[in-house]
This record gives C-alpha cells, structure tokens and sequence, in this order.
C-alpha cells in the first residue's frame, strides 16, 4: 500500500473513532517559539525533554535548525509567532550528529542528478545567480550553526525589544539539553 493510502486509512479511522478526543489541549502555558531540525528522534524527545505540553510552543523544524536569512520563510514564521500568535520567547535548538555537520553540496547535487533532476536544470540555476553550493552547505559546528542563528534572530530589525533569544543543543539519544547561550543573561549584558 502506498504511504498516503496508509495514512489516510489510519486518519479515517482515527476520526471515526472519536481518538482525538484522547489528546489533552491546554491553552499556551510556555509561550516559546522553537526552530529546530527536522530529525526525526527529536519529533517526541524535544518536546518531551522540555517539559512541553500541547499548545505550549510553536516548533519550527528546518534541515539543520539554521536560519541562513533575515527576510526567509523561518524568520517570518518566527516574528508572527511572536508576534500574532503570543509567543515571547525564541529558542534555536540545533543537535549533536546533526546530517547538516559537514554536508557535501557537491554530494547533494550529484544525487539530484542521479534522482532525475535533468543536468540543464543544475546548469541553469549555476549561471542564473543562485549559488547551490551555499544554498546547500551545512555547518561544521553546531555549536557555531546555533550561534548564528541566535544572531541573526536577535538582530533583526522587526524583533521586538527585549525579546530573550536562546540557543540550546539537544543529544538526540538521552535528550540531555546544553544552554550556548541564555538570552536572559544577553539581555541583562546589553542592559
């Protein structure tokens, strides 16, 4: 059976089982916004390792946890949380053996290439300005990814004022969280 005929099989069950009505709804109690990877052992980990019940964060997953732009779609969704949505807080949460560490640009294309993508199409992103080396590259430290982030977040210029700015590593395995940065101790540093 076909992973969508499989899935929505299981949702026409679910609902006319009632099962959703299993699922506890609270009303925002954390108030967090959280961009992180799209890894899936941090899909119940992450949550779970921060005490998050649902309602309680918006979670933003991406390749890698990186912002790489001020005006892209994560920073976006970020500012409405903040925003529109009662947010107050972010947290960059990137994590260690990331597939992002070290990834190859040159690897990734060659298996468009071999997945169909046509070689005029490469071509043609190449000489048209998009530079598919740096639009692919990964990190070398998470460490160093997450802090980025943070930066770019914090100083952005539509943020609002005093907006604390975490930056966190998450093990995938143990779920054990270390702080990079604590966006209350940067805020009372810039005073």
């Amino acid at each position: 059976m076909r992973k969508i005929d499989e899935i929505m099989a299981f949702n026409e069950q679910f609902v006319a089982n009632k099962a959703y009505e299993e699922i506890e709804r609270n009303y925002p109690d954390k108030r967090i916004v959280i961009v992180t990877c799209m890894d899936a052992r941090l899909t119940e980990l992450l949550p779970k390792a921060m005490d998050l019940r649902d309602g309680d964060a918006k979670i933003i997953k991406n390749a890698g946890a990186i912002i790489t732009s001020p005006f892209g779609n994560i920073m976006r969704s970020i500012l409405v949380a903040l925003y529109e949505l009662n947010a107050h807080e972010v947290f960059i949460i990137g994590h260690l053996h990331c597939g992002m560490t070290g990834i190859d640009p040159d690897s990734v294309v060659e298996h468009m290439l071999e997945r169909g993508v046509p070689e005029q199409t490469i071509h043609t992103l190449r000489h048209s300005g998009v530079s598919l080396n740096r639009w692919l590259t990964g990190f070398d430290s998470v460490r160093e990814s997450v802090e980025n982030s943070v930066d770019i977040v914090r100083n952005h210029p539509l943020l609002p004022p005093n907006t604390p700015i975490h930056g966190l590593i998450i093990d995938p395995l143990t779920g054990e969280l270390e702080k990079v940065i604590d966006g209350y101790q940067y805020l009372e540093s810039i005073g």
